[in-house]
């Protein structure tokens, strides 16, 4: 392939961070593409657009005729998983996946295609979204497979609080000492409570949430990892900015009713992780006073 058009939300992502690792990676897409249309005889598309900012994705049809996505992604540590937990749903509110292929920097994962494929979050209103989020979480919360290969949700939480502790550390005055460190301690010390831990989504909103025919809505893009299932509703939550503004401990309740969660248990997370959140995400800031704990 001498051409590749790339997704405007890859191109944009690729040339703020500057990386020389993935400005090459993307340089040698064409290849890297070509190459896994000779190993699974594809026929691809155009990718979607604006796409995502470390994957190439694109409808394609493989040999049997059969219609799939082709998603070609920049190794992460947040997506390690996402083909080991795709497989564990096996279809059951999910994606079903057919084939990967690692290669040094490429992961690429060949998935069931969605159709008509509109998001959850362009079909419906906000608060219709939380039915459907909340009752796909539902479904997708199971005991992790023994030998399984995911990671904890307590470690995903200590590396996001050391990020926020350096942050803080060098812009002091963006949030009260104290609600930071209270923030900060509950984010590293929820997960690790006595709670039953199940295979989490941990990245599950309405935009990852799409149309199809087997049934009504199937997720994509999940970043699975094993911990509180009362974490797992915090995404949505974060995307509903109007209605977090207006009235977060509301949200979090009807989040936590829908979910089947504890509504205190819910809350304690949003304030832990609205503090992580807060330095860039300098909106949310006036909201982590209104949830501290009482």
């Amino acid at each position: 392939m001498q051409s590749l058009p790339l997704p405007t939300a890859l191109a944009r992502s690729v040339a703020e961070e500057g990386s020389p690792e993935r400005t090459e990676w993307v340089s040698r897409l064409p290849e890297i593409v070509g190459g896994l249309v000779e190993r699974w005889a594809l026929d691809v598309g155009a990718p979607f657009q604006p796409g995502g900012q470390v994957s190439w994705v694109a409808p394609a049809r493989d040999a049997a005729g059969r219609d799939v996505v082709l998603k070609v992604g920049w190794t992460h540590e947040e997506g390690r998983d996402e083909a080991a937990g795709l497989r564990v749903w096996a279809g059951r509110g999910a994606v079903r996946v057919f084939e990967t292929h690692v290669d040094g920097p490429t992961t690429a994962l060949l998935l069931e295609r969605c159709e008509p494929g509109t998001t959850c979050k362009n079909a419906l209103a906000e608060p219709e979204q939380d039915g459907v989020v909340a009752g796909l979480l539902r479904r997708l919360w199971r005991e992790p497979p023994p030998g399984h290969p995911f990671r904890t949700l307590a470690g995903m939480c200590d590396w996001w609080a050391d990020e926020f502790e350096a942050d803080l550390a060098a812009e002091p005055d963006a949030l009260d000492p104290g609600l930071a460190r209270a923030g900060v301690e509950l984010f590293r010390g929820l997960p690790r409570e006595d709670v039953p831990h199940r295979l989490l989504v941990t990245d599950l909103h309405a935009e990852n949430v799409l149309a199809a025919q087997r049934e009504p809505w199937l997720i994509i893009d999940p970043k699975p990892y094993v911990g509180d299932p009362a974490y797992d509703v915090l995404q949505h939550v974060l995307n509903c900015r109007d209605r977090l503004l207006a009235d977060p401990r509301a949200l979090a309740g009807r989040m936590a009713d829908l979910a089947g969660l504890d509504g205190e248990r819910v809350q304690l997370w949003l304030f832990a992780r609205v503090v992580q959140e807060s330095m860039n995400m300098p909106w949310l800031r006036e909201v982590v006073p209104r949830l501290a704990p009482r």
